[in-house]
């Protein structure tokens, strides 16, 4: 066995994973490692803490999207979680990545290249989108002023559309208040003290 294919059999046994899905993973993480050297596209630089709080936590809330969605705006992708690994996992969604950072962009592009990913790249603002431009569902995860974002999330869902926001404890009480959407649960992230995963519907 080569040292890829055990680094993507760990991968395979640690993530509940197939074989193909784990070694797409496995190259999606030597993308990461790669720009990361020469780029900030994450403060988490060790492999074995990109799995255990990018990965880990993108699987678990692309396991809660509901079945019938088809389409899916990963809404400020950053280095593409949650919406690289629910594109991996979830391969039946046309994933949307929108990133306004030139470098991140870059990085986005490449990765949906080199996976060969059913995913676009919104190079712009989510605001910058056409209006009748609407998603089966949105995630949000770690973005700057999290309230507001969810606040333009929420024009982007269809009706009945599925809003899934990772967030921690503290910024949930933001959340409350926020117009158009039914909260439905808030769930803990495993293995993780502070983060959590809040899903609601469109109204």
């Amino acid at each position: 066995m080569t040292e890829e294919s055990a680094r993507a059999a760990g991968l395979e046994a640690q993530l509940g994973l197939n074989r193909e899905t784990a070694e797409r993973f496995q190259a999606y993480l030597g993308l990461l490692m790669k720009w990361n050297a020469r780029t900030n596209l994450t403060a988490v630089r060790k492999p074995g803490d990109i799995v255990r709080r990018h990965f880990a936590e993108s699987l678990f809330a692309a396991r809660q999207i509901p079945e019938n969605v088809s389409t899916l705006l990963d809404f400020g992708s950053g280095a593409g979680f949650p919406g690289i690994p629910i594109a991996l996992c979830r391969p039946e969604i046309a994933v949307t990545l929108a990133e306004s950072q030139g470098k991140k962009v870059a990085f986005l592009r490449e990765t949906v290249r080199t996976l060969g990913l059913q995913a676009e790249v919104w190079a712009h603002r989510v605001e910058a989108m056409p209006p009748l431009r609407v998603f089966d569902a949105v995630t949000l995860r770690a973005v700057d002023r999290m309230a507001d974002a969810c606040r333009i999330a929420v024009t982007r869902l269809l009706p009945g559309g599925w809003l899934g926001v990772l967030a921690t404890r503290r910024a949930e009480a933001g959340l409350d208040a926020l117009e158009g959407i039914r909260w439905d649960t808030t769930l803990p992230i495993p293995d993780s003290a502070q983060q959590i995963l809040r899903t609601g519907t469109r109204v």
